[in-house]
């Protein structure tokens, strides 16, 4: 017998394509911009390609708050501050760019705990 150990592969969003992604695409994008993730997050309950980006969105904007709390320490908080919001841009940009495209794109460090913390 042949005993390969099982090697727990990554969960991966569906492929891109389809009714949810050419519905979502439209708003999808807004996720990525603040609190407007809540436009798809309230109009497109049922589509998964856009929770799947306002989930990611909703992380932008806990990186967004943390950073601005960040500001309040003196040199290691300002610096930390300018990391993540540098961070932030770069991911909201490329976000939005993914998410018209129509692919699910998972942001690099904090991208999968969007999928652990919120079940929607």
């Amino acid at each position: 017998m042949d005993e390969t150990p099982k090697v727990e592969q990554p969960v991966s969003p569906p492929p891109a394509g389809g009714a949810d992604v050419e519905q979502g695409r439209g708003m999808a994008w807004l996720s990525y911009m603040g609190s407007l993730w809540l436009i798809p997050l309230l109009t497109l309950k049922d589509n998964a390609f856009a929770k799947f980006h306002v989930k990611q969105g909703i992380m932008l904007t806990i990186l967004w708050v943390a950073s601005s709390i960040l500001v309040a320490i003196p040199i290691l908080g300002w610096l930390a501050d300018l990391v993540i919001w540098v961070f932030a841009l770069i991911m909201m940009i490329m976000g939005i760019i993914n998410s018209l495209n129509g692919k699910y794109w998972t942001m690099p460090i904090v991208g999968k705990w969007a999928a652990d913390w919120f079940k929607f």
